[in-house]
């Protein structure tokens, strides 16, 4: 018997916080329609978006608590109330998961206040009933159990008004992936110019601060030529060193921007150059990647690879404190999957956790991450990073790629 009446109190429970959820919807139907006719005469379309989220919140409400009595999760699917006002008003009425949630709602304030009426009078005939049937006879309860199933009614209702439609979810899919595009631009936006204010730095403080030290020792020379042949002769020899290490700048410069050995040796063979001289034991797989009969990937796929390996790498040698990695390239259908794995001590901090900069407490670090998840997120690629504390360090990153 007390079991009985303690799964009767939470079922109980249960239907009195959807009864009460059925008088705010009440109170909620009257601020809808001061909405409604706000957002008609127009002076009031700033509480439309508001008014949504409000319902959207009162829905959410029921799903949580129909997903703790029921053990599965309702889903939800709505499309992002965000961006300027208009925007704001065209989503939120034009998401079906809105009127799917309004159609709930009135439905709930029926048959939520029903269920919780009927509750109370299961309790006042089962407290008799059962109490003699179950406590004096020692039968098994026979009023009581109800109000489960008048619980199980509510969830069921709810859940079938509650779980939005494909075309709810397609929008919601589609708004999710617009979002998700704009990041990935404004992302690849920053990142551009970032790249084009290090090689307008590079080029200022390298290559054509050597090339105004070089016009000017061969003016000097040109100068010394007639009085003093060997004071020219030696300006000129430092005009030479100084174009040679202007040609070391501008060479350093265009890796930057597109390695040179990409377009002589391929994807691979550009990894292996970098593995030769990271100054780790780098051990390159890359089987089925580039070979004869095999087409080589777009240049900008390779030209994200690379400089996400030489990221990976350089930072690896820094802050890893490992003697070893490893590097995997993999061709699979429509995509280049790359694996780069350090044993070093981990740690390793994510973008999210380190977005301004700063580098890892171990592995690979944050700012390195950062850009990294760019150049991938720029070719709408996806990257994961796995360092735990004690290593090791795993990147993986997946490009798409039209082979």
């Amino acid at each position: 018997m007390r079991e009985t009446v303690h799964q009767a109190g939470r079922a109980t429970a249960q239907l009195m916080r959807g009864a009460a959820l059925a008088l705010v919807s009440y109170l909620y139907i009257a601020l809808l329609l001061f909405t409604a006719v706000a957002t008609v005469l127009v002076v009031g379309a700033a509480v439309l978006p508001e008014t949504v989220l409000l319902l959207r919140r009162m829905a959410g409400f029921k799903r949580r608590e129909v997903g703790a009595w029921s053990g599965k999760p309702v889903p939800e699917a709505y499309v992002p109330l965000t961006g300027e006002l208009s925007e704001r008003v065209r989503a939120a009425t034009r998401d079906p998961s809105t009127y799917r949630d309004l159609r709930w709602l009135f439905a709930h304030f029926g048959y939520g206040l029903v269920l919780a009426y009927v509750s109370l009078i299961v309790w006042s005939v089962g407290l008799f009933v059962d109490g003699v049937w179950c406590g004096l006879l020692k039968r098994p309860a026979v009023v009581l159990p109800l109000l489960s199933r008048l619980a199980d009614l509510d969830a069921s209702w709810s859940t079938a008004l509650l779980t939005p439609s494909p075309e709810a979810r397609r929008s919601a899919e589609l708004a999710e992936r617009v979002e998700e595009l704009t990041v990935t631009r404004a992302g690849a936006v920053a990142a551009h110019g970032a790249e084009l204010r290090r090689i307008e730095r590079d080029l200022h403080d390298g290559a054509q601060a050597r090339l105004v030290a070089l016009s000017m020792r061969v003016g000097l020379a040109k100068r010394a030529y007639d009085k003093d042949p060997d004071a020219a002769r030696k300006l000129l020899d430092d005009a030479q060193n100084q174009a040679e290490e202007a040609l070391t700048e501008l060479r350093h410069v265009v890796r930057g921007i597109h390695p040179p050995i990409l377009t002589d040796r391929g994807l691979v063979g550009a990894v292996r150059a970098l593995a030769a001289s990271s100054g780790l034991d780098v051990a390159v797989d890359a089987d089925g990647v580039e070979g004869e009969g095999l087409p080589r990937a777009p240049a900008a796929v390779e030209a994200a690879a690379y400089f996400v390996i030489a990221e990976a790498l350089t930072n690896a040698a820094k802050h890893s404190g490992s003697q070893r990695a490893r590097v995997e390239l993999i061709r699979t259908a429509g995509r280049l999957r790359i694996v780069v794995r350090d044993e070093g001590q981990g740690g390793a901090e994510t973008p999210a956790a380190a977005p301004g900069g700063g580098m890892g407490s171990g592995g690979m670090g944050g700012s390195g991450l950062l850009g990294m998840r760019r150049r991938a997120a720029a070719l709408d690629g996806t990257m994961e990073v796995s360092s735990p504390v004690g290593g090791p360090t795993v990147i993986e990153v997946e490009l798409p790629c039209a082979w």
